[in-house]
Formats: structure tokens, sequence, C-alpha cells
């Protein structure tokens, strides 16, 4: 391979394929390389065939309360294969779009197991001893999961790529992980029918978000029948003759599979061999998202912070446009969101969403206003939760004192949708008073935002204030 293209990217993920847009776009020759299908973990292994799953839980759930609401129904059996099929074809409609829009953008996508080499003749990507040049590369490599040293054979003790290909599911599960990916996949199977321990070495599930949102979650999730285990940490696992036995806090704990869902690392493998500069496990870049390597860009997990497709893109977007400025393409200054300012959602049931800093952090850099507005008062909220059901959630919303808005928190049915509004609210700097006259419409979750916001700007209109 001797032609040499203005950018050359290793990864298809979402991190890699925006960057390849984005350049192709701004009138840059691109070049991707991935031994897997475009789209990546995110596509093919996580974000979406997982929220698939999710939705299919979801359904299951709903049928099961259908009658609270006068709807005869029946239901309760789960054909797991046909779940993954229904999975599979959103994966597949959606990977479709990917390669026929890259296609139109002429980026050309090269198969295959990719390093970075940097020499005297600069940076490339190697491919079998045949080298790739590129005035510009992107590393955009992704993330693996986390075993935690556990003997992981991908039939009883699995990862999360693991579960979303069963065929049949257990009928009990421990799932080691109170994060995102831990509590999503407990709070699945639960709506599916599996009897689930949730087991996690800290005191409290999703150690980022607000506290007293966390045991919200917690509580609900004890209430439908999910075991627990907060700061417990597992010892060991073995597979046993029929199925697995965990050592949690010195207990045996038997299961007929173990979910080991605490988290990903970066993959700096195919960079290992080269002088670039780390970060404690991941990828050292500048403000511009450049490496210590003249030339090489590092994007998406690669860079410490959140692990989030929605940052892949956001990252891929700005080295792209950063380049075609370098290049005398672009005549804009590109714009690198901050982490803190990403929007991020747990989707299980209730959903959890957040965007900007949490009271604490707020108030560890001066004094804070905060309102909640519970979402039992909220008419769209107590719709959607059955009969008798308690407790739906409540919206935060989190200023500097007499200032901007910095935080936005939820937690409840649905609440994902609100955190775009909230990501609005938080990267504009917007205050209280600049958004007390947009008009909600009604019955929608949105009120709740509104709501708050009204209590800050001293109009509370459907709560004490």
């Amino acid at each position: 391979m001797t032609e040499r293209h203005d950018v050359a990217i290793l990864g298809a993920g979402s991190a890699g394929y925006a960057t390849a847009l984005r350049a192709a776009q701004l009138g840059l020759g691109v070049v991707m390389v991935d031994r897997g299908p475009v789209g990546g973990t995110c596509l093919h292994r996580g974000c979406i065939p997982t929220k698939a799953w999710l939705h299919a839980a979801d359904v299951r759930r709903t049928v099961a309360a259908a009658p609270s609401f006068g709807i005869s129904a029946q239901g309760g059996d789960v054909d797991a294969a046909r779940v993954r099929e229904y999975a599979e074809q959103v994966v597949g409609g959606l990977h479709k779009g990917l390669e026929g829009l890259l296609r139109s953008r002429n980026v050309e996508v090269v198969p295959g197991d990719g390093r970075l080499v940097v020499d005297e003749l600069g940076p490339g990507i190697d491919l079998d001893g045949s080298i790739l040049r590129a005035r510009n590369i992107v590393v955009a490599t992704g993330a693996e999961p986390v075993t935690l040293g556990l003997p992981v054979d991908g039939e009883r003790i699995i990862t999360s790529e693991h579960a979303l290909r069963l065929q049949r599911l257990p009928r009990r599960a421990v799932v080691i992980g109170g994060g995102v990916i831990g509590v999503e996949f407990a709070s699945m199977w639960n709506d599916l029918g599996v009897e689930v321990t949730l087991v996690e070495a800290l005191p409290r599930l999703l150690p980022t978000e607000e506290p007293d949102l966390s045991e919200i979650l917690a509580r609900q999730l004890g209430r439908r029948g999910i075991d627990l285990r907060l700061g417990a940490a597992v010892e060991g696992a073995r597979a046993t003759d029929d199925g697995v036995e965990v050592t949690v806090g010195g207990e045996a704990l038997s299961s007929d599979l173990v979910l080991v869902a605490v988290g990903r690392r970066p993959n700096v493998a195919p960079v290992a061999e080269t002088e670039l500069r780390l970060d404690g496990a991941h990828v050292a870049v500048d403000e511009f998202l450049a490496t210590s390597q003249r030339g090489v860009f590092a994007v998406g997990d690669l860079v410490k912070g959140p692990q989030l497709a929605h940052r892949g893109y956001a990252h891929g977007m700005f080295v792209a446009e950063r380049i075609a400025q370098l290049e005398g393409r672009f005549p804009g200054v590109p714009v690198l969101p901050k982490d803190r300012d990403i929007a991020r959602i747990t989707y299980s049931s209730p959903q959890v969403a957040s965007v900007g800093m949490t009271t604490e952090q707020a108030r560890s850099v001066g004094e804070v206003e905060t309102a909640d507005f519970h979402l039992r008062g909220n008419g769209r909220a107590l719709i959607l939760r059955a009969p008798g059901e308690r407790e739906p959630g409540l919206v935060r919303i989190i200023r500097r004192k007499g200032g901007e808005i910095v935080g936005v928190h939820a937690i409840g049915d649905d609440v994902a949708e609100l955190i775009t509004e909230g990501a609005l609210l938080v990267n504009w700097r917007a205050t209280p008073e600049d958004v007390r006259d947009v008009v909600h419409p009604h019955p929608t979750l949105g009120e709740a935002l509104a709501e708050a916001n009204l209590q800050l700007a001293g109009a509370a209109l459907h709560m004490h204030g």
C-alpha cells in the first residue's frame, strides 16, 4: 500500500467511523482499518443489542402489569432465541445503513488486524507487514471487558458480550458489578424472569451518580426481587457440574451462570509496540486529542473519561475538524466537549440519567442551590406507572448560587428522554431565569424540568417553594 491518505483510522467503532464520516465530509481522503464489522462494540456487542434486549424485557414487564391497568393479558414465557433474533435484526438494519453511508462518502474500509507503527517515515498502520501510510493517524481501538482474573469461559462465567448471544436464559444468575453494565443486565434479566443476585464491592450502585438517586434505584430493584449484595467483594468463581459457585464475602452462592460486568478497559494492544505515552491504562492526549507521537491522535474509550458511544462521536467529529483545520480545509475552530457536560444514561428500570456536576462536585467549587421535583407530582410519570407502584422518581437541577445551571439528574421511567434538554441547559450555561418562560406541553415528563427551574427562579407552581 503506497498511497498516502490524509487520514487513516485504526478502529471502526463509534469514534472511528465518526472520524471517518466527518473527515470525508470535509474533503479529506480517508481509510479505516478494522478486523470486525463497521460499528464496533456499540452497534454489534454493546449499546444497540443491549437496549433491544432491555426493551423486550420492558415489554414483558408491561404485559405482566396489564391487569392492573384493566387490560386482560397473558404472558410470561421468554424465547431468548427470538429476543436475540429481534436484537440482531435491529443491529443488521443499522449496520447496513452505516455501510452505505461510508460508501457514499468514499471512505475506504480495509478489513484486518492493524497495529500502529511510528518509524523514520512517520506514522502508519501495519497490516501483516504492509504499511498503510497517512499524514494523520487516528487510533480508535475502543475497549474490552474487564474479567477480574475470573475464569471466563463464555458459557457459565461470561461477559456482557457473551450474554447478548445467549439462546436460553438462566434460571438463576449472579451479576458482578453495580455500575451501568451490571445494573442494566440485572434489571433486564429480572424483568425476563431470572432470579438475580447483584454484587457490588462499593457500598452503593452507580457510584458516579447522585447518592440518593442510587438509593432510590437500589430500593426499587430490591422490591422487584433482586438480591443486592453491596459492599461485598467477590473472592472467586468456579464452574460446577450443574452451574457456577461464586464466593462473596466468604459465602458460596450457587447459580446457573455468572456475568462479570465490572467495566471495560482500553484496548491499547494495537499501539503497544510504539512509544506512545500512556496515562495509566489509557493513551495520553493533549487538549486536541493529539498523542505524544506527531501526527497520531487517540479518540473514544482509549482516552481517560466516561466510556460512552456519543462521547466517541464527539471525539471523532472534533479530531476530523482539527485535522481539516491543520490541512487548511476547515475555517472554523473545533470545540471539544468537556466530559462533564456529556449526558450519561443507565437504561435500567427505572432509568437513571444525568449531565454536569453532582451536588458534591458543585459544592466543592462554591455555594449551590438545588431543586427536586418528585415525579409523584407529574401526571405523565404517574400514567406510566402501574397502579399501586410507589416512588416514581425525581428530577433534580443544580445551579451555582444565583447563577447558571451546572447539573441535571433524574431517575424514573423514560427519564432518558429528558436528559437532552438537561444537556442544553448545562452546556449553554443557562440560568433558571433564562428558561422559566419556556412552556412545556402537558402532560409530559419534561414538565418536571420546568417545575424544578421554576422553583429555582422563585416561581414554583406545582410544588412548595
